[in-house]
């Protein structure tokens, strides 16, 4: 296990560092100016933006670190009431993550790539209406448990799901998906942190994974073109 993580640290890119230490500085500074230290809420953001850059990668590393992220982010939704965020990353977004890694692990691509995945017609359909059924769900529960902001609330259930069942199946589309989540995310926290300050790491925690995830779409893209031409390459050497 030691030796994989290793592994997937040397296979970052000189942006990609970049990118890690940047998102890494921000949070941490975020995290000094305030008096009272929520050291949960700096550990949770530490963790979820280096999840991200491997996640961005394609690297199974990142699906479990999202694991971890999910269940500290949790406890943190639960600390201001969004029960929304509290249910979604911890019967949705961790599972969901769990399934990923098994997926991710049985589709690979090389030692620290997964294989990009496309999907059909059906699937897509078969999403559309999954997720109409989520949020409608989620709406009523999260109205009966009188959540804080339920309109932004309900709208991150919408989006995270999206971004989950999106990454479970390998498609490059969970970035824009995710992205959209923390535009989200970034809204509601801002509407936190108006009331106690304390959360405001964790609107420059969305603000460094909204750069992240546009990141991973960029790059997810150019691996599934890069994998799509070696295997017509393979092909075409095969005939």
């Amino acid at each position: 296990m030691f030796k994989r993580i290793i592994l997937s640290i040397k296979g970052l890119t000189r942006f990609e560092w970049m990118l890690w230490a940047c998102s890494m500085l921000v949070i941490l500074i975020s995290f000094m100016f305030l008096r009272d230290r929520d050291y949960l809420t700096l550990s949770a953001s530490l963790i979820g933006v280096t999840a991200l850059i491997f996640v961005a990668k394609g690297d199974v590393l990142g699906q479990g670190l999202t694991v971890v992220f999910s269940v500290f982010y949790a406890v943190i939704a639960l600390s201001y009431r969004y029960y929304g965020e509290m249910i979604t990353y911890m019967f949705m977004t961790a599972p969901m993550a769990v399934l990923a890694v098994i997926s991710w692990i049985r589709n690979p691509y090389s030692k620290t790539e997964v294989k990009v995945n496309r999907l059909g017609g059906k699937e897509i359909t078969l999403l559309v209406i999954l997720t109409a059924l989520v949020t409608a769900a989620f709406y009523f529960i999260l109205k009966a448990f009188d959540t804080p902001n339920l309109g932004v609330s309900t709208l991150s259930i919408t989006t995270s799901f999206l971004a989950s069942y999106l990454t479970f199946r390998r498609s490059p589309f969970y970035a824009l998906a995710y992205a959209s989540n923390d535009l989200v995310l970034i809204a509601l926290w801002i509407m936190a942190s108006i009331e106690d300050m304390n959360y405001f790491p964790m609107v420059m925690c969305f603000v460094m994974f909204f750069a992240n995830d546009m990141y991973g779409f960029i790059n997810w893209s150019a691996m599934k073109k890069r994998q799509n031409n070696s295997e017509n390459l393979k092909k075409t050497l095969d005939k």
